[in-house]
């Protein structure tokens, strides 16, 4: 407000309240440009283990169920991970169109390469991203990450009113589906073997018979 109004300066903030309390850890050193570009990578090392190896890219208050889907990938199936958080997906595919549209119309120089690429080319592995949001979403930055496997979790369907956990495992966001998920990425690369999944449906306590959540 001080700056905004008592300064006259020119910028304004978003302000984002949720309806839950979670740790915020601190700020790691020199991911500032990473928090306004709308992603950066968690302090957080998960040991590789080879090609069983994810990124996982979380946002919002769906950041602390992929940090413990890691924890999961680690303990239970020998899945290393990278963890990030997604601060804006919406700010990534802004910047990458505009680096699109800069080589389109700059055609004899070198190409500029979106920050969305860059930051996870040196990352290998599949991306699953989870989100409070629909599908959708997270599906924005696709269209730079098709050298590798991706997948979007989110919240397809109408409301609910339950507790948090129910609807998380509802909608298919929580953390048992980001293991899922990242065990089936990799399966379908031929990294694992597909009767994992199998074991993995009754160790997460999910039913293969599930409705749809976008369809209830």
């Amino acid at each position: 407000m001080r700056r905004m109004y008592g300064e006259q300066e020119d910028i304004y903030y978003y302000i984002t309240v949720l309806n839950e309390n979670y740790p915020h850890p601190d700020m790691p050193q020199g991911v500032e440009q990473g928090i306004l570009k709308g992603l950066y990578r968690l302090p957080i090392d998960k040991p590789g283990q080879g090609a069983r190896h994810v990124q996982l890219l979380g946002s919002g208050s769906i950041l602390p169920e992929v940090i413990a889907a890691a924890d999961i990938l680690e303990r239970d199936y020998g899945v290393s991970s990278e963890i990030w958080s997604a601060t804006s997906l919406t700010e990534l595919r802004r910047e990458a169109q505009a680096v699109e549209r800069w080589n389109l119309l700059h055609p004899l120089q070198e190409p500029r390469v979106p920050y969305v690429r860059q930051v996870l080319a040196e990352h290998a592995g599949p991306v699953v991203v989870a989100t409070d949001y629909m599908k959708v979403h997270a599906d924005q930055i696709l269209p730079w990450l098709t050298d590798r496997r991706f997948v979007a979790l989110g919240t397809d369907g109408f409301g609910q009113s339950d507790t948090r956990e129910a609807l998380r495992r509802h909608f298919e966001v929580d953390r048992q589906f980001i293991v899922l998920a990242a065990l089936k990425a990799l399966a379908d690369d031929g990294v694992i073997e597909r009767a994992v999944l199998g074991e993995a449906l009754l160790a997460l306590g999910i039913d293969g018979e599930k409705v749809d959540p976008a369809r209830v």
